[in-house]
């Protein structure tokens, strides 16, 4: 895979991986919870989003390695896209909580 076209499916993996745990009542969007009357409480939102965020990174590794040498990161990386996930899920959240009825 050329390097722009990998860079632009991982964002836009990332924007769907962050809005996901938004978007429906389900966990990991598969498995439905027992009580489907209710919400999924947030703290549940917040698993699946660093889940999600693990996932991605791992996607994001093999990118890198199949394309070329894979560089070490460092605690300024990971902080830079935690903070940027998060920036992604914002719409999810705005619709969950914010917007929705």
């Amino acid at each position: 895979m050329q390097l722009p076209y990998a860079v632009w499916s991982l964002i836009i993996l990332a924007l769907i991986g962050a809005n996901i745990p938004f978007l429906n009542q389900r966990l990991f969007a598969l498995i439905r919870l027992k009580n489907s009357s209710s919400k999924k409480s947030f703290w549940l939102r917040l698993v699946e989003l660093a889940v999600f965020y693990c996932v991605l990174g791992g996607v994001a590794y093999l990118l890198e390695a199949n394309i070329g040498n894979v560089f070490t990161q460092t605690w300024e990386f990971f902080a830079i896209t935690v903070c940027l996930f998060i920036v992604f899920a914002f719409p999810g959240f705005v619709y969950q909580y914010l917007r929705r009825q």
